[in-house]
Parts: C-alpha cells; structure tokens; sequence
C-alpha cells in the first residue's frame, strides 16, 4: 500500500526570494496512470532546476583548486626560508589551499636551484587541473636588475624573468598569482603580468626593497603584504594596496629610498578567487 494513502500526484517546482521549494500537487485517483506519465518527465525538470539553481548560488571560484609553491632562494640569510613557510601557511589558511610545497636553501642545505624550482612546477602542474585551477607562487631573495638570486652552499645562479616566464608557460598552467619579494623584483612584471596572470613585487625595476637581514623572520614587504595585510583583507588587491602604504610607512620612518612595490595583470584571477578569503589569526 502507499504510504501516502494510495494518492499519486506530481512534484511541482517554485521559486521564491527566500529560497527553492517543492510541492506536491496530488492526482484524482481516477488519473493515477496518467500522472505516473507525468512524474518522469517532472522529476527530471526538478532535478535539472534544483541543479541550476545550486549552481547559480554558488561562489564564481567555489570548484578551482589552489596550489601554493614557495621558495627561499637564498640560503646564506635564514629570512628566506622563514619568509617563504609563513607566507605559504598564511596563503593556504586564507584561500583555503593544497596541496602546500615549500622549498628552501638554507646554510647548510642547499638543494633548491633553477632546476629544481622547474622540476617542482612540473610536478605540481601533473596533479592540477591546468586549466582551471590556480597557481600560487611565491619567491623570496636577494634581487638584482637581471632577476633573483638563488644561492645554494657555493653554487649561485640568477633566476632571470625570462626563465622564469619560460617555466611557467612550459607547465600549460594558466591561472597563476606570482608573489616576489626581492630588489628590483619589479623586472618581472611585464614579462609575467597578463590577464591570468598576477603578478606582485616587493619593489618596482629600479629600486631595492627592505629588510633582508640574517635571523628575522619576514622582509618589510613580506611583513606588510603576508603577515599583516593579508590575514584580513578582503582580496589580495586590497592587501596589496594596504600593504604599499606600511611599506611606504615604515621607509619614510628610516629615511630609505621607496622601494614602490607593483601589482599587474590578474584580471580573470579576481572572478576565480571570489568568495575564497577567510581572515587568519596571528
């Protein structure tokens, strides 16, 4: 026997400003056949708007996935490697990413090198959804006009922005966050710095940034924009915006020359990012 009392009847979809409501409209009895034609029909259209409208609520960015790769490049002065673990774990808590890879040298490791910083967004790349998931790269050294420097035990090499472009392309990744804090990092902007692409440095082509000493734990611009701008802003924009002025603060404070940090390109990266940002506590 039906539970329902033997009715028969078809489910009737509404929609209103407070939400999606089913109802079911019942059958005389006499009609019962023809409303079993009816019901596979309707419930498929139930299920086809149900879907919809789920998928209309939802956030533009709700199904991409974020990678963070982060690299110390420098080992000689600990600041690096300490910049690079606490910037990946603030990015991770904030747009909710995995996995979380962080390479660095170190005074008494040095196995990070061009080479290696390739290999490891090769390998990234093979366990992401290249098309449609985010890239968040983060590299943290000494700079120089011709790009960072990456110096492992006695081995030194410059990581150039053309190199750097040149890896990026070759991992077929197409949304990508470039996050560099270094002097004169401002000379990868127009190499990197596209539409899927955002790119944000510590200085601008021409001038040093700050605060690269051996046993702190950030940079001036890595305390600004990570560790402080970043943990509540509400995009990364505005945390960058905040974080140029406490840059800016804190060099006019010791009489330094503007080190002018630079945002570029990024503008699909926005939509992809919507609804992502949760505050993280210090």
């Amino acid at each position: 026997m039906d539970p329902m009392g033997a009715m028969a009847g078809i489910a009737v979809i509404t929609r209103d400003n407070s939400g999606i409501f089913a109802r079911f409209v019942s059958c005389n009895p006499e009609r019962t056949a023809m409303c079993a034609k009816l019901m596979k029909p309707v419930t498929t259209g139930l299920l086809a708007a149900l879907m919809f409208f789920a998928s209309a609520a939802m956030p533009a960015g709700a199904g991409t996935n974020v990678t963070v790769l982060a690299f110390g490049l420098f080992g000689a002065q600990s600041v690096f490697e300490s910049e690079a673990t606490r910037a990946a774990s603030i990015v991770a808590q904030r747009l909710a990413a995995k996995p979380i890879v962080v390479r660095a040298n170190t005074k008494t490791s040095g196995n990070v090198t061009i080479a290696s910083v390739a290999e490891t967004l090769q390998s990234a790349a093979h366990r992401m959804d290249r098309k449609h998931d985010i890239l968040f790269l983060i590299l943290t050294s000494h700079g120089s006009p011709d790009g960072v420097a990456v110096q492992a035990g006695r081995r030194e090499e410059i990581l150039s922005p053309a190199t750097l472009a040149g890896m990026l392309n070759r991992t077929g990744i197409v949304h990508r966050i470039v996050v560099i804090s270094a002097c004169y990092s401002g000379v990868f902007v127009h190499p990197l710095a596209n539409n899927n692409t955002l790119v944000i440095t510590a200085a601008d082509a021409d001038h040093s940034s700050f605060g690269c000493q051996d046993k702190v734990k950030w940079t001036y611009f890595g305390d600004a924009f990570f560790n402080t701008a970043l943990r509540h802003a509400g995009d990364l924009r505005s945390a960058f915006t905040e974080a140029r002025k406490l840059v800016s603060l804190r060099e006019r404070r010791y009489g330094l020359v503007p080190s002018n940090p630079q945002i570029a390109g990024g503008r699909n990266i926005d939509a992809l990012l919507q609804g992502r940002h949760s505050p993280v506590s210090r």
